[in-house]
């Protein structure tokens, strides 16, 4: 393996050995903490644009297979590791992780310290950053970092036409279907689209830049804004199509950047977190029922809410509760309107590499389905 070099824009370096693809990239350095799923957490259209450090040690020993990807393929822009698997110990696996990387041509790193790059990343936040291997490593270091510093901010950076699918299309349940959900794909993962399969709903899933008339004509029972990358505050034309949404009172759920989404169309701020919430093992409690949850997220943007029941949607929708929250900063993870019919989380529900606790919210979309179908 061929020198690496990770370049941060605070001007902190550090060397290792190149993982993937040679070259050189930039992006948003951030820091996924779940001890499994790395495969799931490559894929997540979420992380596009951002150079991803895991924090588990060892990486990479079951391989990869087809099964477990959650879209056509791997969206971040640069890979952090410790320790590569040398080796591929897995019945199910269809080929290596090194080898899944060098096919999508994502540049990576291994063999530096990154617990060392995590604890500075806690402290200094999520900052742009770059990946230098084989002849873009023999630069100057001062000259890395400029290129570094030319990079593009997260904030105020839109990505999910990027990410989105570019024409529509509809699936079918393997039952018969109770109803039809019109997904806006912001950069969906293709388990959200099975838990509403199993549920016996048929999904009609259309492009980013789908307009109000375009999801209507669907016929939805509900609409569904999903996860997805980017600066929320960006969105403006999705904010404006969802607010034509809420304004007709047809049910919506949105998660992640559809949480966001939501939000902003209820006339509430975003924020951009230091160094956000990224892996499988964030403790939210939900303040409905007042269990804690085991979840998975993947954001580096939140909802800024002034209180926790009944504030009132500056934009006129009504009372608004606050439903789900983190236990590790008091982050909003959750909206529910008590007016209209429509509530959102912030983390992953449908989270393919576990943890399972919150699945239940699909099934709190069927049942806003089948509420409002009985309030006509």
């Amino acid at each position: 393996m061929t020198t690496a070099i990770l370049v941060l824009e605070d001007g902190r370096i550090f060397r290792g050995k190149s993982y993937g693809k040679e070259g050189s990239t930039l992006g948003e350095l951030v820091f996924a903490t779940g001890m499994t799923g790395y495969q799931e957490t490559l894929t997540d259209p979420s992380y596009a644009g951002q150079i991803v450090v895991q924090t588990a040690p060892h990486i990479g020993n079951t391989g990869v297979n087809a099964r477990d990807e959650e879209s056509s393929q791997i969206w971040v822009a640069g890979y952090v590791v410790r320790d590569p698997s040398r080796m591929v110990s897995n019945y199910r696996a269809d080929g290596s992780l090194d080898d899944e990387l060098s096919k999508y041509e994502v540049v990576g790193i291994s063999g530096i310290d990154t617990r060392a790059l995590t604890r500075h990343l806690r402290s200094s936040g999520a900052m742009r950053a770059g990946i230098f291997s084989g002849i873009a490593a023999e630069a100057g270091d001062d000259e890395l970092l400029l290129a570094v510093k030319a990079a593009k901010q997260m904030k105020g950076l839109s990505l999910s036409d990027v990410v989105s699918t570019a024409v529509a299309y509809e699936e079918q349940p393997s039952v018969a279907s109770i109803g039809k959900v019109a997904i806006v794909d912001l950069g969906i993962k293709r388990s959200t689209i099975e838990h509403m399969l199993s549920r016996g709903l048929t999904v009609a899933v259309l492009p980013a830049k789908a307009t109000a008339d375009e999801i209507l004509a669907s016929s939805p029972d509900a609409v569904f804004y999903s996860n997805g990358p980017g600066d929320p505050e960006a969105a403006t034309a999705q904010v404006a199509v969802l607010r034509q949404i809420l304004d007709k009172k047809i049910p919506f759920f949105g998660i992640c950047f559809g949480n966001q989404l939501l939000g902003r169309a209820l006339g509430f701020d975003t924020y951009k977190l230091p160094f956000g919430h990224r892996g499988i093992n964030q403790p939210v409690l939900d303040r409905t029922t007042g269990k804690v949850e085991v979840t998975a997220h993947n954001h580096g943007f939140a909802v800024k809410v002034d209180g926790r029941d009944g504030v009132q949607s500056p934009n006129g929708y009504g009372q608004v509760n606050v439903s789900h929250v983190s236990l590790n900063d008091d982050c909003v993870e959750g909206l529910e309107c008590q007016d209209i019919p429509a509530f959102s989380v912030q983390y992953h529900p449908e989270a393919a590499a576990g943890p399972h606790d919150s699945s239940y919210l699909f099934d709190r979309l069927v049942d806003l389905i089948t509420t409002a179908r009985k309030a006509k």
